[in-house]
């Protein structure tokens, strides 16, 4: 069986780490140098860097900051964020990261994922998708949706809240966000998949920062058209609701921010957690 991972997320925005709800309402949330050490004490799997205004303010990523943090911890290091072309990716492998993250840079030149692939290998390069419904369902309407359950997909009908937390088309957001393309999610990871991508880092913008759970519909989607693992992330709040991405939506690694930036759970007690409920995990 393989083992599942648990991995922490610094936002980066000017030299900050940052927390919101669905990238809007950015808050502090700390020194990133000084969090990096105490997900590395705390032994999380990995760590992710995204500088999330780079690729906006089309500048370079904060290079010195990577350099910085990867001096201070001993666990695999992915950096994304404002990434152009083979060259920074050269700069940030030397920088310390075991991977790079592309997102903006993947959408406008696909042909980056292969020839970075080619050139690094498929193992150090992530494909981050972050993706949104496409029709949001109206709280008053009834809508034909799919669910997801004890990892089956089944026909249903639901209203209001319900009905939000169910598939339906997912569109792709660049720029941290703040632009959104013709692209289709469901589409866009399997050419990713097909150009060289060596895992898939997938955020639901629908449920980031909200603590409702992990997007089970969206991320089930991404695992069943790829053969590549896939981070899932956006909406951890509860212990639960790791265990049923991993266990509902098939999830090979969890990514979360606000829970262990504000202390409500270590990554310890999440592995703990998991383990007695029979996920293989790294303690």
């Amino acid at each position: 069986m393989l083992t599942k991972r648990i991995i922490p997320c610094l936002d980066i925005k000017e030299n900050r780490v940052v927390k919101g709800i669905r990238f809007v309402g950015l808050k502090d949330a700390g020194d990133p140098v000084e969090v990096a050490k105490i997900y590395d004490q705390q032994q999380a799997d990995e760590l992710v860097f995204l500088d999330i205004t780079a690729s906006f303010e089309n500048r370079r990523i904060l290079i010195d900051l990577v350099e910085e943090i990867a001096k201070n911890i001993f666990m695999p290091f992915t950096v994304g964020g404002g990434i152009r072309d083979l060259n920074d990716i050269r700069d940030l492998l030397n920088a310390g990261a075991d991977k790079v993250s592309i997102n903006t840079i993947a959408v406008k030149c696909p042909d980056l994922i292969s020839d970075a692939a080619q050139k690094f290998g498929s193992q150090c390069i992530v494909v981050a998708i972050d993706a949104k419904r496409r029709y949001p369902v109206s709280p008053l309407a009834s809508y034909p949706v799919k669910e997801v359950t004890n990892n089956k997909q089944i026909n249903n009908r639901q209203t209001g809240k319900q009905a939000n937390r169910q598939t339906g088309e997912w569109q792709v957001y660049i720029n941290g966000g703040r632009t959104a393309t013709e692209l289709d999610a469901l589409e866009w990871v399997k050419k990713a998949a097909e150009l060289g991508a060596g895992e898939i880092l997938l955020t639901s913008m629908d449920y980031d920062g909200t603590k409702d759970g992990y997007d089970l519909a969206l991320t089930r989607a991404v695992v069943e058209r790829v053969n590549i693992p896939v981070i899932a992330s956006g909406g951890a709040g509860k212990l639960e609701h790791f265990y049923d991405v991993f266990t509902k939506a098939g999830a090979h690694a969890c990514l979360a921010a606000s829970i262990f930036h504000y202390q409500e759970y270590s990554v310890r007690q999440v592995k703990e957690y998991l383990k007695e409920k029979g996920v293989c995990v790294r303690l």
